[in-house]
């Protein structure tokens, strides 16, 4: 399944998507794709309704100009991955990581795929990152094996994990405060179950920054796969259903040109991964 939720920001009503130019409708039997709805069991419950209505056409919704939210409903937390892919810590002059960097965002940097990026006041170096998202399915912690972790994620995610790297990297070596501004995660334009995608190791990631391309990855290159990463955290925390883990980003980065590159007003990112969609965004300055 692809799931998606439509509508405008705090009123969006959860669906199924038929292609990229329709949906349908499943407000009527789920009320948010949220903690509850996937730490009791919400995908199965909902499958058979959805196949159901995905095989009669009538029932198709054409998306057209309304709004596609975040997949997900804001979660627990938002978990993220530093310098999980070799050429990226390459990049930035750092060294490959023994084991995975841990960080957080701010639950409420989510927002839809296509909604504005928002430079902070005070900002001088805003950054891009296309990854991979983890949306964890069950309430999970002390894994016994990287094998087990399969069973605890929901399904995969486009996410742009926004930074802001002199927040990030000058202001006492704290990365969340890079990382926290509002608008700083856009999610989606769905959440692609895991059925629906064969081996998340091995697919495409690109971004382009105003018609540049800027980015050209693939999760095969990642240091610590999806499954090493659930496991891992795992280890260390509760993980919530509908928690969301940004799992790293290729090269290609602003921090990364010489000279370095950074956003600016009027900038679009537009950035995908093959078989999860794709996103675009404009970046607007500060409030």
């Amino acid at each position: 399944m692809k799931l998606l939720r439509i509508g405008a920001t705090g009123v969006e009503k959860p669906a199924a998507l038929v292609d990229e130019d329709h949906y349908i409708d499943l407000s009527d039997i789920v009320d948010d794709f949220d903690e509850r709805f996937f730490g009791s069991g919400g995908l199965d419950r909902i499958r058979p309704v959805v196949a159901q209505r995905l095989a009669d056409r009538s029932l198709a919704l054409p998306i057209g100009t309304l709004r596609v939210g975040a997949p997900i409903a804001r979660p627990h937390q938002i978990l993220c991955i530093g310098l999980n892919y070799s050429d990226h810590a390459a990049e930035t002059g750092q060294a490959v990581p023994s084991e995975p960097i841990l960080f957080t965002k701010s639950p409420n940097t989510l927002v839809g795929p296509n909604d504005d990026v928002r430079i902070p006041r005070g900002s001088t170096k805003p950054d891009w990152e296309v990854e991979l998202g983890i949306v964890i399915g069950k309430r999970t912690s002390y894994l016994g094996s990287v094998e087990e972790a399969r069973d605890a994620i929901a399904g995969w995610v486009v996410v742009n994990d926004v930074s802001e790297r002199a927040f990030q990297m000058e202001r006492g070596g704290q990365w969340s405060k890079g990382k926290s501004a509002e608008t700083f995660n856009p999610a989606g334009p769905w959440l692609v179950t895991t059925d629906e995608i064969d081996d998340v190791t091995s697919l495409g990631m690109w971004l382009d920054l105003s018609g540049v391309r800027r980015q050209t990855g693939s999760t095969s290159t990642m240091i610590f796969d999806p499954y090493v990463i659930v496991h891992h955290l795992s280890q260390f925390m509760v993980l919530e259903p509908g928690d969301l883990i940004n799992t790293g980003t290729p090269p290609g980065v602003g921090m990364g040109f010489s000279p370095q590159v950074w956003l600016a007003a009027g900038d679009v990112m537009e950035l995908g991964i093959d078989g999860l969609g794709s996103q675009r965004q404009t970046v607007v300055g500060p409030r």
